[in-house]
């Protein structure tokens, strides 16, 4: 499949008898315990080196309670190489003891304080949040920013912008509405995010915003194309988001698709999705 290891940007894990995540009452095919055994079986003949544990939404108060648990399992896997976190943004200035405290784990990388769910379109202008994130340069921490639809995103540049000692991993490629076919406007605001200097991309989530029964090849090629003519391939890091990802996709499937689109990309450039930026972007 490739002569190399991944780097596995979007790794989720979690047990719900530990760690209460309210949402997956919600998605019941995945609300079951899912940990390292069952992603390392999951992985099939896909070889993988490293992992970078993205939040997964779990009862905010016990944000630390879940970073705790990762670090905890990183003692007896050393794959798992970084910890994207939860943390209140929101807050402002009042969160710098939350970031402080994330900040002495030397596995936290980054924060995700996801947008989407937010009915607010210009939750991520408000002045605190602003702030929150304009902290997280000062930690060396970056923020992945998880959005869906054209309002969102023109907010999130807006954020962006704002924070040019921040560096952003756009999550699931922004969220394209791939089961409806509509290419428009994600298309243009993948152009606008592309041409922001400290904005990277992350290739996940893609298959569980097409038709998740019946998606082929075709439905998604269209979408990561634009991603990386837009990102260009060194700026652009693949997620296998599982187990969110087995909704729609076995991990394997998910590799081979891409690699099938990519079939006429360099050596280094594949080496680029698969590994080299999310080392260079995680710090790894």
């Amino acid at each position: 499949m490739l002569d190399f290891p991944i780097v596995d940007t979007h790794l989720h894990l979690w047990n719900p008898g530990e760690i209460d995540y309210p949402w997956l009452s919600d998605v019941p095919k995945i609300s079951g315990p899912h940990l390292l055994d069952d992603y390392n079986r999951a992985l099939g003949p896909v070889e993988v080196d490293g992992m970078v544990f993205l939040q997964c939404e779990c009862e905010p108060s016990q944000y630390q309670q879940e970073t705790a648990w990762v670090s905890a399992l990183a003692g007896e896997d050393p794959r798992i190489r970084g910890i994207v976190s939860w943390a209140p943004l929101e807050r402002g200035d009042a969160a710098r003891a939350d970031l402080e405290a994330l900040a002495a784990n030397p596995l936290v990388r980054g924060i995700r304080r996801i947008i989407q769910f937010e009915d607010d379109p210009d939750f991520c202008l408000r002045p605190d949040f602003i702030r929150g994130v304009q902290m997280l340069g000062e930690f060396a921490m970056s923020f992945d920013v998880c959005l869906k639809g054209a309002s969102q995103t023109t907010s999130a540049i807006r954020l962006i912008e704002q924070c040019p000692d921040v560096s952003f991993m756009l999550d699931h490629i922004g969220k394209p509405m791939i089961s409806e076919g509509r290419t428009e406007p994600w298309r243009r605001d993948i152009r606008r995010l592309g041409a922001l200097p400290n904005v990277c991309c992350k290739m996940s989530g893609v298959a569980t915003e097409a038709d998740v029964d019946r998606w082929k090849i075709e439905d998604v090629r269209p979408y990561i194309e634009h991603v990386v003519e837009c990102f260009g391939f060194e700026r652009v890091a693949f997620g296998g988001d599982w187990p969110v990802v087995t909704l729609a996709s076995d991990y394997p499937r998910w590799v081979r698709t891409l690699l099938e689109i990519f079939e006429g990309a360099r050596a280094d450039e594949i080496r680029s999705i698969f590994r080299e930026t999310a080392i260079r972007f995680y710090r790894l």
